[in-house]
């Protein structure tokens, strides 16, 4: 599929939106038609794969609470740094199976390369281009990836940025929860730039280049995909901040890196959220994004969250508290067979809820009561 570019990706998706609107007030449908149609509609929608997930630790209090959810699959907390920090075939084993005694399964764990291992120290050198490190850490996460196909653990997931995850303060939000921000015209243009010094376009794709023609063989040959979440959030294509140009902050960027590499184990984690904050008019654009993807079979995972605003200027909110339509979103996923977790991510912070439990807990039953309903508007799940 060709390369589209930023404007015409999200002129293409207002375009489709309108389209697929009501022509006039004057066309009402009878209730017979309007249930007929309905019948037939849902008749041709394919099972409900899905499944309720979760991120972030994998404590006995958690799993437990998670088995009392009905949320069976999980992503692990932080595993380790190397092969004899918990990467061992035997260490993964073990993690797998103390997951699974809670009655749960663990779908996928996180490389060392989070949203901010540039100032964190973590294997920094696989984007700073520090030959032969870079190398050796390469060598070092193929082989992590085939330890966990070795293990049973058919996932991972991991960042490819150099700023992190950016915010620039936070609001009040329902119930005086406090809600993080973001209004890209509060960042200081003049920011000290990264330990990276000036990356363009060309150099941050030539990095990456680099890093999927020696990962995805790995991942290929221990059957594990790879999952990589878009950087949050996107920022303007032509400036960046602090001296990098986000290429993975577009959705026309994310169509690149996905199409890169052409392998069926190579694709995103996908942050609802995230891609959202990517676009003007996410209500309006968000499902024909997601379709995009979906149906290029590049979807792995889902952070399954929501935000109020759009493009450089947004709050981040409860899943059902924010502009887009999560039941229409999840319908969508639907739509092309998505089958794997959908998570919740980025809550907001509740007074005297230590660690977000409590708000993870609103968006798990949220989750699991839309899946609930999906099923019930379809063929029951397989």
């Amino acid at each position: 599929m060709p390369l589209i570019n930023r404007r015409d990706f999200i002129g293409a998706a207002v375009t489709g939106a309108s389209a697929l609107g009501l022509a006039g007030a004057s066309l009402t449908p009878t209730r017979a038609a309007t249930t007929a149609a309905a019948a037939s509609s849902t008749s041709a929608w394919p099972p409900v794969r899905m499944k309720a997930g979760h991120q972030h630790d994998h404590t006995p209090a958690t799993l437990r609470a998670l088995a009392a959810f009905g949320v069976k699959h999980i992503c692990s907390g932080k595993v380790g740094r190397g092969l004899d920090d918990g990467w061992s075939v035997e260490d993964l084993k073990r993690l797998r199976q103390h997951v699974e005694s809670f009655g749960l399964a663990l779908d996928y764990v996180p490389l060392p390369l989070s949203a901010a291992y540039i100032t964190e120290g973590e294997h920094p050198e696989v984007l700073l281009d520090k030959n032969p490190e870079r190398d050796r850490t390469l060598e070092l996460l193929g082989q992590m990836i085939r330890n966990c196909g070795a293990a049973g653990i058919p996932m991972v997931k991991y960042n490819l940025t150099f700023i992190g995850v950016v915010r620039t303060g936070t609001k009040v939000g329902r119930g005086g929860a406090t809600l993080k921000s973001f209004d890209y015209s509060q960042l200081k243009p003049s920011a000290e730039m990264t330990p990276a010094g000036r990356i363009t376009e060309e150099i941050y794709w030539d990095r990456i280049h680099t890093f999927l023609k020696k990962i995805v063989p790995s991942a290929e040959e221990a059957k594990v995909k790879i999952a990589c979440h878009p950087q949050d959030p996107g920022m303007p294509p032509e400036t960046g901040w602090r001296g990098v140009n986000t290429v993975l902050g577009t959705p026309a960027g994310l169509v690149k890196f996905v199409e890169m590499q052409a392998s069926a184990y190579h694709g995103l984690n996908f942050c609802q959220g995230t891609v959202a904050e990517m676009l003007p008019k996410p209500n309006e654009q968000i499902y024909d994004v997601i379709r995009d993807f979906g149906r290029r079979g590049k979807i792995f995972n889902v952070h399954f969250r929501n935000i109020r605003g759009g493009y450089l200027n947004f709050d981040e909110t409860m899943p059902d508290d924010g502009d887009v339509d999560m039941p229409k979103a999840l319908r969508v996923y639907r739509e092309f067979g998505y089958d794997g977790m959908v998570m919740p991510d980025h809550v907001p912070h509740i007074e005297g809820d230590v660690g977000g439990h409590k708000a993870f807990a609103f968006c798990h039953g949220y989750i699991q009561a839309l899946l609930q309903q999906l099923r019930a508007e379809g063929p029951t799940a397989i």
